[in-house]
């Protein structure tokens, strides 16, 4: 499993007690954090302010994946902005949790996907291309958590009904 959190822009419209400021990335909004399994499909959301830390959407997203999927789940990269709290707190759930650091070699360029972490990054950019998740409307977080849910299912329908192309349609080997 990955978890990673993603802070969003709040609209006007939406109360100001459930938004907060992420001073990092300088967002006014929500954040959403999200666990998916290796195939980039949604396991846990959880949708905070902005303003909480990281370590509150990885130990609550620890929590709903540890309740959905039970003694299968044996490890769970997150990234650099998940301190030792995530880390204890998968220690009590019996999950291996490991942070994936970054190669020193890429200092300097803007975005290097991370071995495996590509994945949540790609699944919360297909999320964003839904366009009621471009932006925080909803005035509660758990309305805004099932339209991810909601959104997750829109992408898994179109893989399934998509066909991709078949290898030998790619090598131009199709007769």
């Amino acid at each position: 499993m990955i978890i990673d959190t993603q802070s969003v822009r709040a609209a006007a419209g939406v109360p100001k007690t459930t938004t907060g400021l992420d001073a990092g990335k300088k967002v006014s909004g929500r954040k959403r954090g999200l666990a998916v399994d290796v195939l980039g499909l949604i396991i846990g959301v959880v949708v905070l302010a902005a303003s909480v830390h990281d370590n509150a959407a990885g130990t609550a997203l620890l929590d709903q994946a540890a309740e959905r999927c039970g003694n299968r789940l044996e490890k769970v990269l997150v990234d650099q902005g998940f301190k030792d709290e995530v880390i204890i707190h998968g220690v009590l759930l019996d999950i291996d949790v490991e942070v994936v650091r970054r190669n020193p070699e890429d200092q300097g360029k803007d975005f290097v996907p991370q071995p495996k972490r590509w994945i949540v990054e790609q699944a919360n950019g297909t999320l964003r291309l839904h366009r009621r998740l471009a932006r925080e409307y909803d005035h509660r977080p758990d309305t805004s958590a099932s339209r991810i849910y909601w959104a997750s299912i829109a992408n898994m329908a179109r893989r399934l009904t998509t066909p991709s192309p078949a290898w030998r349609d790619t090598l131009g080997l199709a007769a």
